[in-house]
């Protein structure tokens, strides 16, 4: 950001963040250039090179484009669409402002939620030749759904619709039937002309029936004073600063909240109190601190504190649990698949993550509610989830700091989705682990072994069944308790409910998984043969075990000689149409990267391959 569009003064004004969103075309760009336009709010180079830009993209003949102005990425100019949330800063003699512009195609939500998540109010544009429209009603859910409770509806383009003032209000009434549920504090109309400037910063003459304050008037004065400060203290630890053996500080952001040197304060997770010896900031020590600020906290006691623990204060603390209820937006054109174990983000603290089952989906048009076994992109729903440890949270109505969170791709990294907590589900407090007299080791030294699952995966005819019986009959001739796992046999019982969608599969294997932990708890050798086609939910299997307690066996058989063998017929009947989501045909199956033994079966006899196996497993000290 350039230093001269942030004035030292404008540092001591209240500060507004807002948002522009709605559906495509609808002139949010050009709405922000304007105000900033028409405030007298941008330099003159800048006007120097908008005016060109404007001859080279420009939608709006010889005159200025002031949407370029934040149109900023050159794909961005060429489509004449916003991709990206772009942020822009400016001051008013009145108040500063963040303003975040954000796209209306569907296919860039992601965005939008992205720019919502840090406003206090949103201006929602409506085309006043198209009225409401679903991406109209998707952004308001969102708002809705992340905690924003003021919106100006900016129903923009009225000269186009020679500023009648029935369109108006009809608009303005079919809006606020729409959004009567959605919980909005305050919803103030205004008819505006982006293009031309009418009611954006001074009333126009061209509305005389138009009653209400400019745009400007009305973000310049209207009250969303968040209650950020009022709120319980939060501090989400960022970073544990141990520059040397005599100094211990936790640096963060104040979530919410104050706090005060000497005042006591507690680990959430762990209910360890101490009290607060320096508030540290780079102007040095303070006596106190507010939400927002960025401090280092020194404690009197030695506790044991890291990255992604939250600090709190003993007399409001909030909840802590390891399943919880929250609303999801999935941002991904990779489903949300119910069973598959994600990362979450919350506040500072990564960990895996469970959607356990989705409740409901919301049709964003009627807000009904409708089943769903899977999310696709832009969905949104309500879930329940559960992590592997317990977290701290609040709920998102009360705190959007320590209430929201994001889903990972545990292999990419990429960010799928974004969530906002409603409460945590009371059966994980109602339902402590037993602990048993008799344990895995135990039960294992009994049998003269180390427990494991031997997972064997590959397409279907690699010959995963033939080889781990051949395995399975070596180790009880030595001696071995074991089990054997077959796909096909639990879809018999255990999995007889499960069809083969990419969520029953996962679902499947979830269940095969639990069931071969328990086995291996009982001090056994698990075989288990599945074909297992995503990477995720065996590595899933794997994280259920200890270390050393899982060995992947990829059965390397290329898809045509599976196809020449099809020992089942299943390969005719995929290729015949007859079956649907069939492995390696039309649905995908992702070779381990680093199994444990890589079994290529080409040229060798299944009694070779296991040979191999149980050489292996001798060498891993399991038999």
């Amino acid at each position: 950001m350039d230093s001269r569009e942030f004035p030292v003064d404008a540092q001591r004004k209240d500060l507004l963040r807002f948002l522009t969103c709605g559906s495509v075309d609808d002139g949010k760009s050009t709405l922000i250039g304007r105000l900033l336009h028409d405030s007298k709010l941008i330099f003159e180079d800048q006007l120097s090179s908008l005016a060109a830009d404007s001859k080279r993209h420009g939608t709006t003949g010889d005159d200025i484009d002031l949407a370029l102005l934040v149109d900023g990425l050159e794909a961005e100019r060429e489509q004449g669409i916003t991709i990206d949330a772009a942020h822009r800063f400016f001051s008013t003699p009145r108040r500063s402002f963040i303003v975040a512009d954000t796209p209306g195609h569907e296919q860039y939500t992601r965005n939008m939620a992205t720019g919502a998540s840090t406003a206090d109010l949103a201006v929602l544009l409506i085309d006043a030749r198209k009225g409401l429209l679903a991406q109209t009603r998707r952004h308001s859910l969102i708002c809705s759904l992340l905690g924003i409770r003021h919106v100006v509806l900016a129903v923009n383009k009225v000269d186009l619709i020679s500023y009648q003032s029935e369109i108006f209000v009809r608009i303005d009434d079919e809006y606020r039937a729409f959004a009567e549920q959605l919980g909005f504090s305050s919803i103030a109309s205004i008819p505006v002309s982006a293009r031309y400037g009418d009611n954006v910063t001074k009333v126009s003459g061209n509305t005389p029936w138009y009653r209400g304050p400019s745009l400007l008037d009305y973000l310049e004065t209207t009250d969303v004073t968040g209650d950020a400060i009022q709120s319980p203290f939060r501090f989400p630890v960022q970073w544990v600063n141990r520059p040397h053996l005599d100094f211990r500080g936790y640096a963060g952001t104040l979530a919410s909240g104050t706090i005060n040197a000497g005042d006591p304060i507690v680990v959430a997770n762990s209910g360890k109190v101490s009290k607060v010896k320096e508030l540290l900031t780079a102007e040095g020590a303070q006596t106190s601190a507010q939400a927002g600020d960025a401090i280092t906290i020194t404690l009197a006691d030695e506790l044991d504190i890291a990255r992604g623990d939250l600090l709190i204060s003993p007399d409001s603390p909030p909840e802590v649990s390891d399943q919880f209820a929250a609303h999801v937006i999935w941002m991904s054109d990779q489903q949300l698949v119910p069973g598959r174990s994600y990362l979450a983000r919350i506040g500072t603290r990564t960990t895996p993550v469970t959607i356990t089952g989705i409740k409901y989906k919301i049709d964003v048009n009627t807000r009904e509610h409708l089943a769903a076994r899977t999310l696709g992109l832009n969905d949104i729903a309500f879930c329940n989830l559960s992590t592997d440890i317990p977290v701290a949270f609040d709920p998102y109505g009360q705190n959007r700091k320590t209430g929201s969170f994001i889903v990972i791709d545990r292999l990419t990294n990429h960010t799928l989705g974004a969530g906002m907590i409603a409460f945590g589900l009371r059966r994980a407090a109602n339902v402590p682990w037993q602990a048993t007299l008799i344990g895995k080791s135990e039960r294992a030294a009994q049998k003269h072994q180390k427990p494991a699952i031997i997972w064997f995966t590959g397409l279907s005819g690699a010959g995963k069944s033939t080889i781990a019986n051949i395995v399975e009959r070596r180790l009880h001739a030595g001696g071995h308790h074991t089990m054997m796992l077959d796909g096909d046999n639990l879809r018999h019982g255990l999995s007889r409910d499960l069809g083969f969608t990419e969520a029953d599969r996962v679902e499947n294997i979830r269940r095969a998984g639990e069931t071969a932990k328990l086995l291996v708890d009982a001090g056994l050798i698990v075989l288990c043969s599945f074909i297992s086609p995503y990477r995720a939910e065996r590595d899933m299997v794997r994280r259920l075990v200890s270390d050393g307690e899982f060995i992947e066996i990829f059965v390397d058989t290329p898809i045509d000689e599976c196809a020449r063998r099809d020992p089942k017929g299943l390969y005719a009947k995929a290729k015949a149409g007859k079956i649907k989501n069939f492995t390696g045909f039309d649905a995908p199956y992702e070779p381990p990267t680093t199994p444990e033994v890589h079994l290529q079966t080409i040229g060798q006899q299944p009694d070779q391959l296991a040979d191999q196996i149980v050489k292996k497993l001798a060498a891993l000290g399991i038999v």
